[in-house]
């Protein structure tokens, strides 16, 4: 018996990466401008305060403006279509959102922490709203980059 031809090649059951302006109209990319904005909130509320605890806010300060810078790196990657539709992208993806969303938990602890430290001392109620603010963004956007790591891993 001859065979008919070439077998059929194998098709991928994962859906292809989106590059341009795909990225904002699927589900695990959708939440990376609200991680960056969300971040770069939690930034400038601290900026704003006097930042009383340097090593407890400094810490806050660094991990949303390095992962803010980061994850606009990978945004524009996405946009323009670097990864070429690599399926290595979408690990390097899911543990960079996975490690960002522990190290912004870490923050965010922090940040609370800084929060209720500022609750009594001078300019009190004017940096303890700002210290509550960026607490409060910070903890959204762990969660932000918690369900981003999730449904890629899911997807």
């Amino acid at each position: 018996m001859a065979s008919a031809g070439p077998a059929p090649a194998a098709t991928s059951t994962q859906p292809s990466l989106p590059s341009g302006l795909a990225v904002f109209k699927t589900i695990p990319y959708l939440f990376m401008l609200p991680e960056i904005v969300c971040g770069t909130w939690v930034w400038i509320l601290v900026a704003a305060t006097s930042v009383s605890l340097p090593l407890l806010q400094g810490w806050v300060m660094y991990v949303s403006l390095s992962s803010c810078l980061l994850s606009l790196l990978l945004l524009l990657s996405y946009l323009f279509g670097f990864h070429r539709n690599n399926e290595n992208w979408r690990v390097l993806d899911s543990l960079y959102h996975g490690a960002t969303a522990i190290l912004y938990m870490s923050a965010a602890v922090l940040q609370a922490n800084a929060t209720i430290s500022s609750e009594s001392g001078p300019n009190s109620p004017r940096h303890y709203q700002l210290n509550s603010a960026a607490s409060f963004f910070a903890f959204l956007t762990t969660f932000l980059y918690i369900l981003h790591a999730f449904s890629i891993y899911y997807h």
